[in-house]
Order: C-alpha cells, then structure tokens, then sequence
C-alpha cells in the first residue's frame, strides 16, 4: 500500500464508498428478469468468441484464452473493478511521488488531505462512468478471487447488465440483438490481446512511461489543474469563446511536452482497438444480428447526443469526446485498410510496435499501408 508518512497518496476504499453512494440506480428489474440477463449475456459473450475469430482471422482457437474471466456485473462491481485496474496501474508513480516526498513544497499538508481529497474526485469521475459503461475488457486486472494469481496478464472481460438493459430500453432495440452486439465488441478486445501477446506489455509500458513523466511539482500541477478548469469552463479572463473551446481535456492540459509525444502513440493504439472492434461488430453483426443496422442507427445519434450541460462539462473533462472521436476515425482506418490489402494484411498490424500505427497514419491510412506493405527494393 503506497502511502506519504502512513497516509495514501489515493484513499482507495474512500473512492469506492464515494462511487458506489453517488452512481445512480439502474433500471426496475425483477429477480427472475436480473438472472435471465445474466445467463444471456454470458451465452452471447460464449458465441462471440467463434464469431470473431473467424471474421478476423486472429489465429486458431487456441490462441484465444477461452479461461479469460467473464464477469457480470453491476454498477458498484464495474467501480471496484476498475479501481483495483487504477491502483495496479499507479503504483509506480505513486511510489516515486512517495520518495520525493521530502522535497515536496507542502508536502506535508499534501500527505494529510491529499489522499482523501483525491479519493473523493476519484470516486466521483467513476460515479459518473459507472452508469454509461457498456462492457470493456479489463486489460491490467491483478490478480483477484475471480483472477486467480499466475493469470495476471490475461486481463477479464466485464459486461455492465444494468447499464446494456438501461440502453437498450432506450434505444427500443431488441434485447438479444443489442447484447449480442455489445459482447461481439468486447470479444473483439479480448481477442486483440489474446492473439497479440506483446500487446498488453507495450500498452502498460507506455502508460507507465506517461505517469513516469508526471512533474512532481505540485505548485506546477495546481496551477495547471486551476489552467484546465477555467478552461473546459470558459471562464478564463479574456478568452474568446473559440479558444476555450478548442482546448482539450483536463487530462491532455496537464501534460509535459515528453508526455504528449506519449499521448500522441497511445491514441494512436486506442484508436485502432476501439475502431477495430466497431468494424469487427458491425461486420459479423449482418450474420447473427438480424437487427443490426437499427441498432447501430440508434446507437451511433445516442453516442453523438449530449444528455445536458453538466453531462457535457464531464465529457469534456474526462476527455470522452476524444474516446468517441477514437471509434470514428479508428474505424475508418481499418475500414480503409482493409479495403485496401485485405484482413490478412491488415493483421500485419499485430506483428510488432512498430507496425502500429502512428497518429498521423490513422488520419490517413494510406501512410501505413505505403509504410507496413512497401515492397523491398
């Protein structure tokens, strides 16, 4: 447990309380109805595995870990799993933060407030996303009762049931075509990482290697933090409209310069996983989804509304309107590149980092394809 003079950096369990008191309930659903869910999103998260992997061409059945947890759960679950995912991932830096603590201006202080100031924020961002989170599949999951230790790696693919009933009550789809549609995309994530063993190393690295880069300087984060706010706010003395709009989340205001180069080959990743796997669902979908088109109608106008100013700010903090960007110019990517050289040659993205592509190229798949299928001279 990394902890400033016995007080943690992050109050952790203060994160969870507040998530789970502040997300709101999900829908009315009877006992029988709660457990019927259950068991078909389990079934539909079983067949998208066949249906995946045949329409990408990801290897043989034994490339997939069919072992991978599947996990359905609620909204308080989707909290405590993602913050157990949070601390795996911050150790390091909170541990660097923890050695640096003598030089620290107010260090002190910081340690005594800090890790329950920031437990309450945490708890809040996750209260917020609990209740829009369809599924994902939980790439640094440490080891748990339900991953048990030595499957570290392995990651565990969970389902939010009360948010996919939530949506598809909205949206006036039918149930089984929408869940089945929601589990293809997230079998499509376990099969990227299944199929591409050097993938989850590379992603952790650089995720690392972006927090490694975090100023330690809480004078400099502050007054970043204060810069952020009042812009995603508008509120900054003299700033045109125009300018507060064009500036990015909270997220991408509070980097170093090393750390955007980061950022720029992380979205870069992200945006080809989140596109690969729309093109994956909505190319298997005509098959075993007779519904797909409403369902992608209907999903891509909610995804694109904002439920109010409030729901927007947040968006805007957490940096969800580059998420959605992420599906919309990922997809094209694989769409083109497919198109262009077929799935088998699309797959030599898999082969090594270096076959990713750069952010540029995602904005024009061309590049890559020039770059990654080239013939030797």
């Amino acid at each position: 447990m990394t902890s400033l003079g016995g007080v943690e950096m992050v109050d952790w369990n203060l994160a969870v309380a507040t998530a789970t008191r502040l997300v709101r309930p999900g829908p009315n659903v009877s006992r029988d109805e709660a457990r019927a869910t259950v068991a078909e999103l389990r079934r539909h998260a079983k067949s998208s595995e066949e249906h995946v992997r045949d329409f990408t061409r990801m290897g043989p059945a034994e490339a997939v870990d069919s072992d991978t947890p599947v996990l359905i759960v609620d909204r308080p679950g989707w909290v405590r799993a993602n913050v157990a995912g949070f601390r795996e991932l911050l150790t390091p830096l909170l541990e660097r933060m923890e050695e640096r603590r003598s030089n620290l201006p107010g260090g002190a202080v910081l340690g005594a407030v800090g890790g329950k100031v920031t437990g309450v924020e945490v708890g809040m961002l996750l209260s917020f996303m609990a209740s829009r989170v369809l599924g994902q599949f939980e790439t640094f999951a440490p080891a748990t009762r339900e991953l048990p230790a030595g499957t570290d790696g392995g990651g565990r693919l969970l389902l939010v049931a009360p948010n996919i009933v939530h949506v598809e009550r909205e949206l006036e789809v039918d149930p089984r075509d929408f869940r089945l549609w929601v589990c293809l995309h997230e079998e499509t994530h376990r099969t990227q990482f299944a199929g591409v063993p050097w993938l989850r190393d590379h992603l952790k690295g650089e995720i690392q290697t972006f927090l490694g880069e975090t100023e330690m300087d809480p004078s400099t984060f502050l007054e970043r933090l204060r810069e952020a706010v009042q812009s995603l706010t508008g509120s900054r003395e003299g700033a045109p409209a125009e300018e507060s709009a064009d500036r990015g989340s909270l997220v991408e205001l509070v980097q170093t310069p090393a750390q955007r180069e980061i950022l720029g080959r992380l979205t870069a990743v992200m945006s080809l996983l989140e596109g690969h796997a729309d093109y994956v669902m909505d190319g298997v979908g005509p098959q075993v989804v007779p519904s797909v088109a409403e369902i992608r109608e209907k999903f891509q106008k909610r995804r694109a509304s904002g439920a109010g100013r409030l729901d927007q700010v947040l968006r805007r903090v957490l940096g969800l309107d580059a998420k959605l960007r992420q599906y919309r110019e990922g997809e094209r990517f694989v769409r083109a590149v497919v198109d262009e050289v077929g799935m088998d040659g699309f797959n030599r993205v898999w082969t090594s980092p270096n076959t990713l592509p750069t952010k540029a190229e995602i904005a024009k798949p061309a590049d890559w394809v020039a770059r990654v299928h080239r013939k030797p001279e």
